[in-house]
């Protein structure tokens, strides 16, 4: 019997269009945020393509993108305020202190305040921060669905290349 991602539940096929999203949105978070288990910190920071790419990258990036879509479009508070890079290539670069664990962390805690800053909203609610312009949360929701799923599957070819060296 094949095994079904937990967004196949019928308790998630019956929910409004938001709790949909939400529940894609974290099951790509913890896919993406699961690609470090289990590696040792040389390999979650082993460079196996030409950019910056790495897993510990990937995971650290994702952190920017949570920052950048519910913190910065939502508050409109700047990069700089936020304390997160000015371009999204430097989100790839590893600190001497990012670890696994402290990048998971920094995900983990991202995530949960991307969670409670559109708690309140609807999909149509327009987020004003955005360098674009102004966005309804439905394109955001969209759009970081997109770059997880991208980058879920940039690290499980990463990952495996590193498991079967």
């Amino acid at each position: 019997m094949p095994s079904y991602p937990p967004t196949f539940a019928d308790q998630v096929v019956a929910q409004p269009a938001k709790a949909q999203f939400e529940a894609f949105i974290d099951e790509h978070r913890r896919a993406l945020t699961s690609c470090l288990d289990g590696l040792t910190e040389e390999q979650a920071r082993r460079s196996l393509v030409v950019s910056r790419t790495t897993l510990l990258g990937l995971v650290k990036h994702a952190t920017f993108v949570e920052k950048v879509w519910f913190d910065e479009a939502v508050t409109r508070r700047s990069r700089a305020e936020i304390g997160i890079p000015a371009t999204p290539d430097e989100s790839f670069v590893l600190d001497d202190g990012d670890t696994i664990a402290t990048v998971q962390q920094a995900h983990r805690e991202a995530c949960a305040a991307s969670r409670q800053a559109t708690s309140s909203l609807g999909l149509d609610d327009i987020l004003p921060g955005n360098r674009r312009g102004p966005l309804p949360l439905r394109w955001v929701y969209l759009h970081v669905l997109r770059e997880l799923a991208q980058h879920c599957g940039h690290a499980d070819i990463l990952r495996e290349q590193l498991l079967h060296e």
